[in-house]
């Protein structure tokens, strides 16, 4: 069975490393990203089980990134 694969969405570079950090250590394959564009096209790219989304993002707010990787059809 392959390791499930997670997105850290999370602005705050020492909170996003403390959670690909420890989530890599229980066996994740972990992306991070520091925006709510990089989100979404990282989640185009590759297909994620989780996503870890930070609501108060820079350019994107968490919640709009949630509706466009909802509505997209390949995310």
């Amino acid at each position: 069975m392959s390791p499930k694969s997670v997105l850290i969405v999370e602005d705050e570079a020492e909170i996003r490393e403390l959670l690909c950090y420890n989530l890599a250590k229980e066996g994740f394959q972990v992306s991070g990203v520091a925006s709510g564009q990089q989100a979404i096209l990282t989640a185009e790219a590759k297909n994620f089980d989780l996503v870890l989304l930070d609501l108060l993002l820079p350019d994107l707010d968490g919640l709009t990134v949630c509706r466009r990787l909802k509505a997209a059809p390949r995310t």
